[in-house]
């Protein structure tokens, strides 16, 4: 009898308690709960993702379109055919969508879809009635006096609402001042690849298509070179100028294609330094290169008597002749 009592004892003693079980399982269901934290949290949307949307924005109260990515509802809404719509690439947390639209959509995931609504003081500013001035028509130009129209006065744009005799009562208010926007919205990819990240930064800022290039130089560039403590603490009593040397350091560089288009674009002659800037940040590189080409294509232009004109002393004369000029008055003048 006693061994029996004895295995069973053994038994006993080997089976864990209910409560470690419990607490066994709980364990192990953390930590597979913490495993699908960890891998939401890496497939969630994070600010500095570069992420393409596609959205429609409209008022609220009277269902306004506002703004749309979408081609079907711009033809609908019998929007200007000469604008281009698509999906929006977009950098989360750099104010390219009002906050509130960002917000909803970092957390989220690829293909997630929802609703936004931004109010009046967070989109477009509150109504002011401040803001509706009365002013003489004469600060107005001519063509523009007429109610409706839009003009700008000492650098604020308005619309005018009347014009009675010489006076013209002027709402210098966003169109949409006082009204709050509803976002559709739906996240269709991310951009990882650099290069077009690059591509849709320029398509964003400056709605050009432009052909560029990453490459890493060696370049020059001058650094201050600081002194041994020993000379430090000789010269301690002594200004000494700051010394220079100049090194090579690799600089990686964004080479873009000097364009027409570009050149000439308003918004890059007027903000350069602040989109390089901004480019530069959300890139990483060090500098943006912009380059201009020239190739042969004009040699033939040249002035009469030199490459490509008339040629020569004698084409000169003769072209002088053409003109009813004479040369030797034409020389005295000289």
């Amino acid at each position: 009898m006693s061994d029996d009592h004895d295995e069973e004892s053994a038994d006993e003693a080997n089976e864990p308690e209910a409560d470690d079980v419990d607490a066994q399982d709980t364990e192990e269901e953390n930590v597979e709960e913490d495993e699908n934290v960890e891998e939401t949290d890496e497939e969630s949307l994070q600010e500095g993702d570069f992420v393409t949307v596609d959205y429609t924005a409209r008022t609220v109260e009277d269902d306004q379109l506002v703004d749309t990515t979408d081609p079907g509802v711009a033809d609908d809404e019998g929007v200007n055919a000469d604008q281009e719509f698509e999906p929006r690439t977009i950098v989360l947390g750099e104010g390219h969508l009002f906050p509130g639209v960002e917000e909803k959509i970092v957390g989220s995931t690829v293909g997630a879809s929802g609703t936004a609504v931004v109010p009046a003081g967070e989109a477009f500013g509150e109504y002011d009635d401040d803001e509706v001035r009365t002013i003489s028509t004469d600060r107005i130009p001519e063509d523009d006096r007429y109610p409706g129209a839009q003009v700008q006065v000492d650098g604020d744009q308005g619309f005018v609402e009347t014009i009675v005799g010489g006076r013209a009562r002027v709402d210098f208010n966003h169109p949409l001042a006082g009204a709050d926007i509803e976002y559709e919205y739906e996240v269709l990819d991310t951009v990882d690849d650099r290069t077009e990240q690059a591509e849709q930064l320029l398509r964003l800022f400056l709605d050009l298509d432009l052909q560029l290039r990453f490459e890493t130089d060696t370049v020059e560039e001058e650094q201050l070179v600081e002194p041994d403590e020993d000379e430090a603490d000789e010269g301690e009593d002594e200004e000494a100028d700051p010394e220079l040397e100049t090194v090579e350091v690799e600089k990686e560089s964004l080479y873009i294609e000097a364009t027409p288009q570009l050149t000439m674009n308003q918004q890059w002659m007027m903000q350069k330094q602040q989109i390089g800037q901004q480019m530069m940040e959300l890139l990483g590189i060090d500098r943006i290169v912009v380059e201009e080409i020239i190739d042969g294509g004009g040699m033939g232009m040249g002035m009469p008597g030199m490459m490509g004109g008339t040629g020569g002393a004698g084409g000169l004369e003769e072209a002088l002749e053409e003109a009813d000029v004479d040369a030797d008055e034409l020389a005295e003048e000289l």
